[in-house]
């Protein structure tokens, strides 16, 4: 089967949402302000359709198969992610009325994989790999430069996934309390 990576629409919010979440954990609480499952849905497709944040779909990649959404990548500098979570700090400081803070994910100079996720009926068909492939690509069609990821430390897999391609593990990371590795692979331009 053919798998097709694109740019997100902002069509894609409701298939690419659920997966998100299911990526990204207890951290979606942090991002959206909200605590129930419903209202962090509602809140993250607000959120993917706006353009100012580190989940909007200009952000966003998708892997189709079959006319689906198969999987997705979230994506960008630590240059954007600057602006991103300052945007996103000063939306959710004012819709709590209380100052929020954002944890930094990657460090200066990095491209950073936020978020990469495959739905579990597309599972075992490699779109995991094509989708850090294609954010490879587009590090090396850029120039070339570190790019870089958090995994947590008890996901094995992905770990294993990770090294297999390339990825070394540069230092811990911590976000919302939580352990995580750093990881960061040096990609040269062709």
């Amino acid at each position: 089967m053919e798998v097709l990576i694109r740019k997100a629409y902002k069509e894609d919010a409701t298939e690419a949402i659920p997966l998100i979440m299911e990526a990204i954990g207890d951290i979606s609480r942090q991002m959206t302000g909200e605590t129930e499952k419903t209202a962090i849905y509602d809140e993250f497709i607000q959120l993917f359709t706006r353009t100012d944040n580190r989940h909007s779909y200009l952000n966003t990649y998708i892997a189709e198969m079959n006319g689906r959404v198969a999987g997705v990548l979230v994506f960008y500098t630590a240059e954007q992610a600057i602006i991103l979570d300052a945007n996103l700090e000063a939306y959710l400081s004012n819709k709590k009325g209380t100052a929020v803070t954002i944890d930094p994910e990657t460090a200066p100079g990095e491209w950073y994989i936020d978020t990469v996720v495959v739905d579990p009926t597309y599972r075992g068909h490699g779109i995991g790999t094509k989708l850090l492939s294609y954010a490879e690509q587009l590090v090396k069609d850029s120039g070339g430069g570190k790019l870089s990821l958090n995994v947590e430390l008890e996901k094995d897999a992905a770990i294993r996934l990770y090294n297999r391609l390339g990825f070394v593990t540069l230092c811990p990371w911590t976000i919302i309390g939580e352990p995580f590795h750093h990881m960061v692979k040096t990609v040269f331009a062709d």
